[in-house]
């Protein structure tokens, strides 16, 4: 074989990032690869004027490259899921690998598409769905393959660390950042999949597949986003030593897996806690090398390409020499395993609680009680001073690690108190150590 072929789908940002690295890293990246890589053709609905394309052919029905018999890679950056699945699909029908960097592509359709691969006897890589550039995905499949992964939690979408970030350092609210993200362009127009959580429970749960050997289960994936996540909560934190993170948790115990992603509190002199911006880390634990960090870009067109691209490289590797490649998930047979999935009201964390309480005597000692008979103690306490005529203050505390249900009972009985006036807000709490 003189050269492996390949064909990219999609020419907006990862893919003309791709395009381009692939074209100035071309010595490069034939030398690591052992022959050479030549992209012989793109599907794209429109041009864009930063790729040179007038030596490639380009056509806009991206199934003609699915079909093209010349091409051994099909590349698929369009994103979406229907049609994305349905290139992917056909690509592999037509015994052609597939890289991809769609990460709801291989959450909600993984165990399908692993499966068609398998049976055509050709490979599907996606390192660029989680994270970005950061290699963290080879990091599990092959750098702690020794390993037993204990758990992991990463800062996996940019836009809610950039915007959790903003109003720590300057004081500011949730929906004045969020119009400053989308006038940046780290937002979407709308926003949902960035600041609910649903972005990170994608890349979550093919973290969680490649670290425990278990089939994708995106619908196991608790979430919850930051758009209520308050500035005072952000102060709060500060003045306890943690800070505030959006963050995906992947955890496996005797009790079951667990997989949630939500708003966490963590010590501010854990790495990952200073992790700022638009920047992404995975923190992961493993048994053999305790915990490793791993920090870098999760977006944009070049670092993304560099994962897009480093896939490329591996699949050609195994082009040229005729192996059969690593498993997708990194577990052989993995699709087959049934695991014990732990729900949302079972997980244990410390929490923190903030109330608006009378300015009385006895109150805290009512919302302590409650707490001890749930067996949940009060690790750490602010009550601030009432402001002037305010017959409420707010009372701040740090509670034990206690089972999510029990802590939920105990706030459903807290805010029936008289002395107790709104909704209890309440952040689950890690130490990450």
């Amino acid at each position: 074989m003189k050269s492996v072929k390949v064909g990219i789908c999609g020419l907006g940002t990862v893919g003309s990032g791709t395009f381009n690295v692939l074209g100035r890293n071309r010595r490069e990246i034939s030398a690591r690869a052992g022959i050479e890589i030549d992209v012989i053709q793109v599907g794209a609905r429109r041009d864009n004027p930063s790729c040179n394309t007038a030596d490639v052919a380009v056509e806009r029905d991206i199934f003609a490259v699915a079909k093209n018999p010349e091409v051994d890679i099909l590349v698929e950056l369009i994103g979406g899921t229907d049609v994305a699945k349905s290139l992917v699909l056909e690509a592999i029908a037509q015994g052609k690998h597939v890289v991809t960097a769609n990460k709801a592509l291989i959450a909600e359709h993984g165990n399908e598409i692993f499966a068609k691969a398998e049976a055509a006897g050709v490979q599907v890589m996606f390192e660029a769905a989680v994270a970005g550039g950061i290699p963290i995905i080879k990091a599990l499949r092959e750098g702690l393959a020794a390993n037993r992964i204990q758990w992991l939690a990463g800062i996996i979408n940019g836009t809610g660390n950039f915007i959790l970030t903003e109003m720590r350092d300057k004081g500011r609210a949730f929906d004045d950042v969020l119009k400053e993200a989308q006038a940046l362009g780290y937002a979407e127009a709308d926003p949902t999949f960035d600041v609910e959580g649903i972005d990170a429970a994608h890349k979550l749960v093919i973290l969680a597949s490649l670290a425990f050997g278990i089939p994708l289960q995106f619908d196991k994936v608790f979430t919850e986003g930051i758009s209520k996540v308050a500035p005072e909560d952000v102060g709060y934190a500060q003045e306890l030593g943690y800070r505030i993170k959006h963050l995906g948790i992947a955890r496996q115990s005797s009790a079951g897996i667990e997989l949630r992603v939500h708003p966490t509190m963590i010590p501010e002199k854990r790495l990952i806690a200073n992790v700022d911006g638009v920047m992404n880390a995975v923190l992961v634990k493993g048994d053999a090398v305790g915990p490793t960090l791993y920090y870098g870009a999760g977006a944009g067109a070049e670092p993304t390409a560099s994962a897009v691209v480093a896939d490329i490289i591996d699949v050609a590797r195994v082009v040229q020499q005729g192996g059969r490649g690593i498993a997708p998930l990194a577990f052989y047979n993995a699709a087959t395993q049934q695991p014990t999935m732990l729900p949302m009201d079972q997980v244990e964390t410390a929490y923190y609680l903030r109330m608006l309480a009378e300015d009385r005597p006895g109150v805290l000692a009512q919302v302590s009680t409650i707490l001890a008979e749930a067996n949940i103690s009060v690790e750490a306490l602010i009550q601030k001073e009432p402001q002037q005529d305010a017959p409420q203050v707010p009372l701040i505390l740090l509670t034990s690690r206690a089972i999510e249900h029990q802590l939920m009972s105990a706030i459903t009985q807290i805010e029936a108190l008289p002395v107790i006036h709104g909704e209890v807000t309440h952040i689950r709490v890690e130490s990450l150590g």
